[in-house]
């Protein structure tokens, strides 16, 4: 199924408005949440075909959203791509076992991006 709604999870306005303005540029609906705790929420009624959460955020980070979303019924369907600036190994195979299936490291390179969106439909 191709990925027509992608939902942004980052607590930065700047980080959100610079995915959005990308991915609408490409053809893309988007959603956006500012927490994991609204990406959960969003996650439940928006049903997006994609996630891309970032990490350090307050209150829940990523790997908790993640974790939640993929293991509850309703949303583990969702793929969810972690877009953060943690860039060591170690954070990458945790964001994997997570539930993760990948993981770009700020600053996002746009072409980067866009392929593994589309390698996700």
């Amino acid at each position: 199924m191709p990925v027509k709604k992608i939902m942004v999870v980052d607590d930065s306005p700047t980080e959100r408005l610079v995915l959005t303005d990308l991915l609408t540029r490409n053809g893309y609906g988007v959603v956006a949440a500012d927490s994991g705790e609204q990406a959960i929420i969003l996650a439940k009624q928006e049903l997006p075909d994609l996630i891309l959460m970032d990490v350090v955020m307050p209150g829940m980070n990523g790997y908790q959203a993640t974790r939640t979303i993929s293991r509850e019924e309703a949303t583990r369907h969702i793929p969810i791509i972690m877009c953060t600036s943690k860039d060591q190994e170690t954070d990458k195979i945790w964001g994997m076992r997570q539930g993760a299936q990948g993981y770009l490291v700020k600053p996002i390179n746009p072409a980067e991006l866009l392929a593994k969106v589309a390698s996700m439909g």
